[in-house]
């Protein structure tokens, strides 16, 4: 399962490392495999997906994601003295910090099969990874954590990744849409206890 990883740009002008996206260019066999798995993993996992999750979903797109979030907030405002508190998140490097460990557990307690769960852990750590830039190629070699930027599988076991990571309080609600998460806050009576533990841990 060779893959080659090249950098792309994210800005017109280079200054750092960081300015690269790396984006993995798999075999059209490979791409196909995980088109099949693509499927099948939608059908079984679709209906336990959190509904507070926008992207990477069909007939789901940013603008539901807006929409919901304007709904929770202009229903809980019509009330006198209620007001909303919401923090913006943005999780850098999503894909890279996928636990694989993490992700068989959470695929299995989404039924999906043992079986695919090893060909899901296989093809993520098993295959050789290399660098191609310009007319220079690094190394060769593994990883043991994420899942490769560019690959059809990744945006769908990303979001399996985090699909429990949804409120314990009905009054706080955690809208996400790919690796951006809102925290909205539906404060009423000046409780903010239940925002304070949600937002807390992520300070």
């Amino acid at each position: 399962f060779k893959r080659s990883t090249i950098p792309v740009t994210k800005k017109p002008k280079i200054t750092e490392l960081n300015d690269y996206r790396p984006v993995a260019l798999m075999s059209v066999v490979m791409k196909l495999f995980e088109k099949l798995v693509l499927v099948y993993l939608r059908n079984i996992t679709g209906p336990l997906l959190d509904p507070l999750q926008c992207s990477y979903r069909a007939n789901r797109s940013v603008d539901d994601a807006v929409n919901m979030g304007l709904h929770f907030i202009r229903q809980h405002l019509d009330k006198t003295g209620n007001y909303v508190r919401s923090l913006f998140v943005d999780f850098s490097l999503a894909f890279n910090i996928i636990i694989l460990t993490l992700l068989q557990s959470k695929l299995a307690q989404l039924s999906v099969p043992s079986s695919i769960c090893q060909w899901i852990t296989s093809f993520l750590t098993e295959g050789q990874q290399l660098v191609r830039m310009s007319k220079f190629t690094s190394n060769s070699g593994t990883t043991s954590t994420g899942a490769p930027q560019g690959c059809v599988l990744s945006p769908l076991l990303f979001s399996l990744y985090t699909n429990d990571c949804t409120s314990k309080d009905p009054s706080v609600k955690l809208l996400k849409f790919a690796d951006d998460t809102t925290v909205i806050g539906l404060i009423k009576d000046g409780d903010k206890s239940a925002y304070r533990e949600e937002v807390n841990p992520l300070g």
